[in-house]
Parts: structure tokens; C-alpha cells; sequence
């Protein structure tokens, strides 16, 4: 039997939308199509945060409620008006990667299952030097959305004091996105450098709400991700749908707005008629593109200081001045000097261990179940916010990582931090290449990109 079809008058263009009632929000009722018309009604502003950026597929087959893989690749059976950005790896290996500048990509993309759309902060003409400073802040279990506003404001505070002027949004889930443009003349390596800066100055004024420690058994409060920079990371972008409930979106703000808005503000059903009403807060982004010297400047006082580089995450290669790469609990302590006491990193505030890692979620809870069970008296004492459950991203794919806290759990009964079960590890057998682009130690990635020159739908510039 023939797959049920629709077609869709997308910016003049005809796009076919298989299964057009299939179901993606199933608390809600949202269906394919109801995506469909959501990114039409915003398509503007949305276009505005992807144009012509290369951008990953994360593509939810199952619907929001399934696990999405990632497709770096588009796909070779695409229509003939979607194009590409050609990026290669220092393996020798290479991704044509889909390229959005127009309304009708955009509906081809939420066909093939995207959700929320994940650009890189780079234009399709130099992969190597992004055009975007990203700041992720990223609540931690016991933080509230109205510490992640705060900490946001003095980001704005920060960032005016050195002449950026920041746009604010929601970034969907639980946290908040700071986007700055800046000119593409610095590699992946400076631009976090520089967002490991920021983010130590703004923890330097508010140290009792933000937090830069990579190893979350050492934050508190909220999160400043700055490796959110680094190569080959991505965050959703403005008016993109979040895989959550009740269907959230990531909202782009006025800082005016921001101190008054709850995340639950702006949904799949409130953000046309919010966008219709107020239009685009993020409309002037694109018209000063800024200097990234007063960051750098920012970096080498700090480093003057004796503040370094800061981790990375596990997949890339350790940085010459990277400080040790190990969960600080699990750090060995000096022969013969047991007792030493701290050199002055902050010691863990909670206990965590990780009881299983799965690449399916279902198999995950349940080795979280087997631990239970093998944990009765620690089990009985979690809080739900005890329990992490993170999903974590992997080569082509997420997992996913439960972590049980066991602050409310006695030193003398807590359960040591034992095998995972599940195991799963993705990067386990896997072997980096030599060298790495994104730290300068390798011949620069080569972009090539095969596209008529259009008109961006959303601004009319070219």
C-alpha cells in the first residue's frame, strides 16, 4: 500500500510530506504536519539562525519521543534546489553537509524527521573560521530557570562592558543561548578560548550561581559550556522545536523580555502567534559583525593569572596546556601523600557514579533498575533529581548515561562506583587521526560549496 503524502507550497516551491499524520508529539498530539505548518508560520526568523550554515540532520524517525540519530551526510536522493557544503576531515574523509537558505529546505528537513535544526556556527563559505560566539547556559539539577536568567544578564553585562552586543532565547530545554556574531577571521581553538573567558569572568562576579567546571560532580548552580565552541558542536537554533512534552521552542528574546519569561512561555502553539505579534527580537543580528580582540585580550590577562586552557570534550585530542583529563574523584592522589590537601581545585559536591550506559535509553533505565535492585537501602534514600539521566552524543548517534547522586545516601553504606551495566562506550575502539584542524596543528579543512547566489528569504540581503 502506497505511504500516505501531502504536498506543501513551501516559498513557491512544491514539497512532498510523507506521513503527513504521523505522530511525533504523542502527549500533545502533534503530528508531522503540524511541524510542517509551525516552521511555515516561522519560517523568517527560523531561516535567519541557519542560512546558509552546513547543518547536521538529527533526524527523530521515532518521533520526539524516540532517540534521533545524527546524519552528518545529506542524503543523495535530495531534491535538486537543496545544496551542500563540502567539508574534509583530516582522515582524508569528507561530508557534504545540507545547507538551508531558503523556507522550502527547511520543510524537506522536518520530512526527513528534524525536530529542531542544528547549524554549525560557521558559513558555508569558510568552514574554518566561525562567524558565531555561542554561549550555553545549562542548569544543573538543582538550579532553576530564574539562576540561569541571572546568570544570563551578567553575561549581557559582561559582554556590553567589552563592546559585544549579545541576542538572547530560551534554548528550548531547560537553559538559556547567548549568540554573538563576530567577524570569521579566528579558527574553532580561539573562539572557545575565548568563551572559556567570558565564562571565567562571569563565574568571577556571580561564583555562587555560575560554574565553568567541566566535571559536573564539581558544578553547581549554573553552567557555562564553552565547549559548546569547539569544532563539529552545534545547538539548536532560534524557533527550533525542543523534542520536550509539551513541545517547546527556542525562543529568541530582547534582554527587556528576558528577566519576565518562563520556558513554557513559548511552545509549537504560543510562538507563531508570539512571532506574528512581536516579530523577530533576534532581526538586527546579522548587521554589526564584531571583533573578537577584546576576548582575546580577556584570555591573556587570564592566562597571566594562571588560568589555562580548560577540558575538552572526550572525543578530541588533548590540548598542549589541557589540564588533566580524569573525573576529579577519580584523580590519583600523589605516592606517599595521601593527605595532601587541595591545590585549589574545588573539591566534588556530590557523589556520583555511573550505573549504566546504553545506546537505547529503555536499556539504560533498565540497568538502572538492576542496580536498584542490587541497591536496596541506597535506592530506597534517591530523590527523583538523584537520578541523571543524560543523553550523551556519540559518533553518528546520542546514548544514553544514568548517574545516581548520592548525597542523601551515608558514607558508610554508599554503594562503590562499580562497572556500568550496560557498558556502552562508542569512542571504545574507535582511533583518532593525527593531528587536529581545530587546534591549528594540521593543514586547514577545504570548503566547497555548489549553490545558484539567492537571496536570504529572510532579510532580502544576499
Amino acid at each position: 500500500m502506497a505511504t500516505p503524502s501531502t504536498t506543501i507550497d513551501a516559498g513557491g516551491r512544491s514539497v512532498k510530506i510523507t506521513n503527513p499524520e504521523k505522530l511525533f508529539f504523542p502527549e500533545k498530539g502533534y503530528t508531522k504536519l503540524d511541524l510542517v505548518n509551525y516552521y511555515l508560520a516561522v519560517g523568517e526568523g527560523a531561516l535567519r539562525g541557519v542560512h546558509r550554515r552546513p547543518m547536521v540532520l538529527k533526524r527523530y524517525v521515532d518521533g520526539a519521543a524516540g532517540e534521533p540519530f545524527f546524519q552528518k551526510r545529506a542524503p543523495t536522493n535530495r531534491p535538486e534546489w537543496v545544496t551542500t557544503a563540502r567539508i574534509r576531515f583530516p582522515s582524508g574523509r569528507f561530508a557534504d553537509e545540507v545547507i538551508c537558505d531558503e523556507i522550502a529546505d527547511l520543510i524537506w528537513a522536518v520530512n526527513l524527521g528534524c525536530v529542531d535544526l542544528n547549524p554549525w556556527p560557521v558559513r558555508e563559505t569558510d568552514v574554518d573560521h566561525p562567524d558565531e560566539l555561542r554561549v550555553d547556559l545549562d542548569p544543573t539539577p538543582e538550579a532553576g530557570f530564574a539562576a540561569v536568567k541571572q546568570v544570563a544578564l551578567t553575561v549581557n553585562e559582561v559582554l556590553e562592558e567589552l563592546g559585544y552586543r549579545g541576542f538572547p532565547k530560551t534554548s528550548g530545554s531547560r537553559g538559556v543561548h547567548v549568540l554573538v556574531r563576530i567577524e570569521p577571521k579566528w579558527d574553532f581553538t580561539q573562539v572557545r578560548r575565548s568563551a572559556i573567558a567570558l565564562g571565567r569572568e562571569v563565574e568571577r562576579r556571580i561564583p555562587e550561581l555560575a560554574t565553568t567546571a567541566w566535571w559536573k560532580e564539581e558544578r553547581h548552580g549554573v553552567f557555562i559550556d564553552y565547549n559548546q565552541n569547539a569544532r563539529d558542536r552545534t545547538v539548536a537554533s532560534a524557533y527550533s522545536i525542543r523534542p520536550t512534552p509539551d513541545a517547546r521552542v527556542s525562543y529568541p528574546l530582547t534582554w527587556a523580555e528576558l528577566p519576565d519569561v518562563e520556558l513554557a512561555d513559548f511552545t509549537i502553539e504560543t510562538a507563531p502567534r508570539l512571532f506574528g505579534e512581536r516579530g523577530d527580537a533576534h532581526a538586527e543580528i546579522d548587521e554589526v559583525s564584531y571583533s573578537l580582540e577584546p576576548l582575546l585580550a580577556l584570555v591573556e590577562k587570564q592566562e597571566r593569572e594562571g588560568q589555562g586552557d580548560a577540558p575538552w570534550p572526550p572525543q578530541f585530542p588533548k590540548g598542549e596546556d589541557e589540564p588533566a583529563r580524569v573525573q576529579p574523584s577519580r584523580a590519583r592522589k600523589p605516592e606517599g601523600d595521601a593527605t595532601k590537601k587541595s591545590t585549589g581545585r574545588r573539591e566534588p559536591i556530590h557523589p556520583l557514579i555511573t550505573v549504566s550506559q546504553a545506546e537505547h535509553k529503555a536499556e539504560a533505565l533498565q540497568g538502572l533498575e538492576r542496580w536498584k535492585a542490587g541497591h536496596p537501602g541506597a535506592a530506597a534514600l534517591l530523590r527523583p533529581d538523584d537520578i541523571l539521566v543524560d543523553s550523551m552524543r556519540g559518533r553518528s548517534a546520542t546514548y544514553t548515561r544514568i548517574r545516581v547522586n548520592l548525597r542523601n545516601v551515608s558514607e558508610a553504606e554508599r554503594p562503590a562506583q562499580g562497572t556500568p551495566d550496560p557498558d556502552y562506550d562508542p569512542w571504545r575502539d574507535f582511533e583518532f587521526p593525527e593531528g587536529d584542524p581545530a587546534r591549528g596543528n594540521t593543514p586547514p579543512m577545504r570548503t566547497t560549496y555548489r549553490r545558484p547566489t539567492r537571496k536570504n528569504p529572510a532579510d532580502g540581503r544576499l
